[in-house]
């Protein structure tokens, strides 16, 4: 082995160590992110399943918040119905790193005792300011623009 040889070695092996300095905390810190988003999934689920829309928006990112403010009427509207189920069906990353959801929600109108079933996409993206996960598409809307 010549002198420039091994210098080539732990030139490489050098670069190796440092990529994997930089890649092994991105992948951790993408971990822990994740690991924090499955549990507000789950409450937010578990807020729009009992029909509680206040808890549920308070998982809406406050920039969206601030675009769409929600009145006390569009609050009512949520309690004219009931959600009979909500099921995932797929979870994806998109590329700027939020994450995509598409559940399905069976939708009871309480007044006509009708279920339908609906689908809605809910996406989520890591606010590295707070250390959390926010919803960036608000609540579901149960009526289909109507």
């Amino acid at each position: 082995m010549t002198k420039g040889t091994g210098m080539h070695r732990i030139g490489k092996w050098l670069l190796a160590m440092a990529l994997l300095s930089v890649l092994v905390p991105a992948a951790a810190q993408s971990r822990l992110q994740r690991g924090k988003l499955q549990p507000l999934q789950d409450a937010y689920a578990a807020a729009i399943r009992w029909g509680d829309f206040e808890t549920a928006w308070q998982l809406v990112d406050p920039a969206y918040q601030a675009e769409h403010p929600m009145t006390e009427l569009e609050f009512e509207r949520y309690q004219q119905v009931q959600i009979s189920g909500y099921r995932d069906l797929t979870t994806s990353g998109g590329p700027d790193g939020t994450v995509e959801r598409v559940v399905e929600l069976r939708v009871i109108n309480k007044h006509t005792m009708a279920e339908r079933t609906m689908r809605y996409r809910e996406r989520w993206r890591w606010d590295p300011e707070a250390k959390r996960w926010w919803l960036v598409v608000g609540l579901p809307d149960l009526w289909n623009g109507e």
